[in-house]
């Protein structure tokens, strides 16, 4: 059993957001039709597109990742971006906004499943890989620092 490096904010937090992503693409194809190629990309081709950088990576370099800091923030939640305002940008390709809705969510939700901290697109690649990498997911670091300073300031009080 891995153990969890989230408490049960940054756990709550991340299931809520990832219902919240993913359930906006469950409701909006029930409602003006399904898009099978949205689902394909989210739950398939980004999650092994992910998959296959962290295995080059590790093999590469075996060390851990942390990009948790300002840059690798802004680098996540520009990919974010990037990928979601496809339907403003880009209109031909606007399918990536509903397949990095679909992705994000369904990362955050394995997240919360298995206790990961830090940025919820490396939670397939850290399970399969039995890894614990982490790039910065700006809307998880407030509440993870928090959690981590009140478990370290427990243990302080126990020993």
């Amino acid at each position: 059993m891995t153990t969890r490096r989230i408490g049960p904010w940054g756990t709550a937090v991340r299931i809520v957001i990832g219902v919240w992503l993913a359930g906006s693409v469950v409701i909006g194809h029930a409602t003006r039709g399904w898009h099978p190629l949205a689902w394909l990309l989210g739950l398939v081709v980004f999650p092994a597109l992910a998959l296959g950088w962290q295995w080059w990576r590790a093999r590469r370099t075996p060390a851990p990742l942390r990009a948790t800091g300002i840059a690798g923030h802004a680098v996540n939640i520009s990919v974010f971006f990037a990928l979601y305002l496809t339907w403003w940008y880009a209109p031909p390709i606007d399918v990536l906004s509903d397949a990095a809705l679909l992705f994000y969510g369904s990362s955050m939700l394995l997240a919360a499943a298995r206790g990961y901290a830090g940025c919820e697109v490396l939670a397939l690649s850290n399970w399969l890989l039995h890894r614990h990498d982490q790039i910065g997911c700006m809307p998880f670091w407030p509440i993870d620092a928090l959690e981590t300073r009140h478990r370290s300031a427990e243990v302080r009080d126990a020993g």
